[in-house]
């Protein structure tokens, strides 16, 4: 899964997504999703107890709803969806300053001393802090990446379509709103780019030159029942918002001579991240060297099918090629329901009643650059709709890019990774925790991980045939995902060039160079993120083992994915601390 939103306050770990991200239709439940944290009685500040704590985290959210419009929107809390973010430089530096006191105010909290329970939510929302923290000290995406400023253009109409939460007229005026705000947000990003990367202004330059069609086509379908002023001024406003846009990408064209190729973080910088914010018990060279060892394991299983090339997605050995793309798009989304059945004759795993729909949709332009295979976006924290989806590129049976080959041949690993049980399923159940600093948690080791599991889980427990095209997909998605770690600890360390990178994924991960050089962008755009897959899966095998020796003979594979996936997107080594009742990880980190 990728989320495609600029690295901010609003996300908590890694992209995303959120990430960095990321469907119901039985919504009994759903008011639980959109419940707000409790009410508490403003506690004395200093006072240390955990009410300090959850006033703290409660006026953070809040305030980073507000000062993260766009995010907002993109989470399902629409109630700034007529503006973009600030990008001044006085609100930059009060929005850094804000967070760095109350980073500050809860580290200086005896949360060490808590009970349990408590002492994990101190922890939590510290590196969702710390991960703020971080952007602002030391990635720096306003000054360096001009993508912070596409995305939230592109973002900030495609929030506004994707989901029917309110009529067309009202999300109409929040686009015109916000497209009429776009040119004067581009200029603070010009004024703010004192040190742009190259590498950074080219895949935003993509995005900028593919954004037309979802401002000209996507969005125009709110206009067709508006009077003829506010379409008048819709367009007006669309207009000008692109040539902004155009503008802005012909303005980064003529500097790139002069910008840096690219700029990593270094390697303390690195393991600072890893510790403080993923709260990962594994320095840059362990990380490294678990995605070499995978890498090796993945790339010998692979040899070891009866017929390797089943690993290499071919449509040409598909019975049904589709027609076109509406077909192409139904075919994939209607295998989820034998996937379903199979993992409730197995008892797998306990698939909520208030799942609503998960839905696949065509991949924006605007996206592509940095999302070749595509990206998922789940229910939103404080969505009130459960539909869910994940979008996949643009069908063409001749293509040469993995994810549409693979999608052609057997939609069910990807389908299985992106829905139920993967990321529409485990998101959908931690939107429902009622401890509001475990709901807002989007560890992306633990997201990426499980849906990494999933995959191969399903391969294990009898979905797919033996040496089946199925079977070859899943090692091959394991092992280009074990070349991301090494692609993104060496991109960031700075031990490796982004071509350097590209040669890895082909030649390592077994890509085709377009989906290699989408992959090297992503990871060069969204540090760490890349780790997560392999690292997350890692985490949650050796989980199991421990998990079952715990529970001897009353182990059962579907209580044990109930309870790692109950607790919310948690760092695994908090996991293990609740299933386990070990803290060893937890105190490695914490040290």
């Amino acid at each position: 899964m990728r989320l495609i939103i600029a690295l901010s306050a609003f996300t908590t770990v890694s992209l995303f997504a959120q990430p960095t991200p990321e469907p119901k239709t039985d919504i009994s439940n759903k008011a639980l999703i959109t419940k707000a944290a409790p009410t508490i009685s403003p506690a004395k500040p200093g006072t240390g107890d955990i009410a300090t704590l959850r006033k703290i985290a409660e006026d953070y959210y809040a305030w980073r709803n507000e000062n993260y419009p766009v995010g907002s929107s993109d989470s399902g809390l629409h109630t700034w969806d007529d503006r973009l973010t600030d990008y001044s430089a006085a609100k930059i530096a009060d929005r850094a300053q804000h967070v760095r006191k109350l980073l500050d105010q809860v580290r200086a909290l005896p949360g060490g001393s808590w009970p349990k329970d408590d002492r994990i939510d101190w922890m939590l929302f510290r590196s969702q802090l710390e991960g703020s923290d971080f952007n602002s000290r030391v990635l720096q995406s306003e000054k360096t990446d001009p993508q912070v400023y596409t995305s939230e253009c592109s973002n900030g109409i495609f929030s506004l379509l994707k989901k029917e939460y309110d009529t067309p007229q009202k999300r109409a005026a929040a686009a015109t709103a916000r497209l009429k705000q776009m040119p004067v947000m581009l200029a603070q990003g010009e004024r703010n780019l004192q040190k742009p990367v190259k590498l950074f202004a080219e895949l935003a330059i993509a995005s900028a030159r593919a954004i037309d069609p979802l401002f000209k086509e996507s969005l125009m379908t709110l206009a067709s029942d508006l009077p003829p002023a506010e379409r008048d001024g819709m367009v007006k406003a669309r207009d000008e918002a692109l040539t902004a846009i155009h503008g802005f990408a012909d303005r980064l064209e003529k500097r790139l001579p002069s910008m840096v190729a690219f700029a990593p973080m270094g390697t303390a910088n690195y393991n600072y991240y890893l510790k403080h914010v993923l709260l990962l018990p594994l320095d840059a060279m362990q990380v490294e060297m678990l995605g070499r060892a995978e890498l090796a394991r993945y790339r010998a299983l692979e040899s070891l099918l009866p017929d390797p090339s089943l690993a290499d997605p071919n449509p040409a050995r598909s019975k049904n090629i589709p027609p076109d793309q509406a077909s192409f798009l139904a075919a994939y989304e209607g295998r989820q329901q034998e996937m379903i059945a199979f993992m409730k004759e197995h008892q797998l795993v306990t698939i909520p009643d208030y799942l609503g729909r998960f839905e696949i949709r065509q991949l924006p332009e605007a996206f592509k650059p940095t999302s070749p295979g595509g990206f998922m976006n789940p229910p939103g924290v404080y969505d009130k709709d459960p539909t869910g989806f994940y979008f996949i590129p643009t069908y063409n049976p001749e293509s040469k890019n993995f994810y549409i080959r693979a999608a052609i041949e057997d939609p069910r690993p990807i389908l299985g990774h992106e829905g139920i049980p993967g990321h529409f399923m485990q998101l959908s159940i931690a939107n429902h925790l009622t401890d509001e600093i475990r709901r807002q948690h989007g560890d992306g080791v633990f997201v990426e991980g499980w849906a990494l599991y999933g995959e191969e889980m399903l391969m294990r427990t009898g979905l797919y045939p033996e040496n089946s095209a199925a079977q070859g997909q899943i090692l091959r998605l394991s092992r280009y995902r074990s070349a991301r770690i090494g692609v993104d600890v060496n991109l960031h360390t700075g031990k490796w060039t982004f071509e350097q990178a590209v040669n890895y994924f082909m030649e390592a991960g077994g890509l085709d160079r377009e989906s290699a050089t989408g992959e090297a962008a992503g990871a060069a755009s969204s540090p760490t993120q890349k780790i997560s897959y392999i690292v997350g899966k890692w985490q949650i095998m050796n989980l199991i083992g421990r998990y079952r020796d715990k529970a001897g003979a009353d182990f059962h594979i579907g209580q044990y994915h109930d309870d790692l996936i109950k607790n919310g997107s948690l760092p695994l080594s908090i996991v293990e601390w609740i299933l386990l009742d070990d803290a060893t990880s937890v105190d490695q980190v914490m040290r």
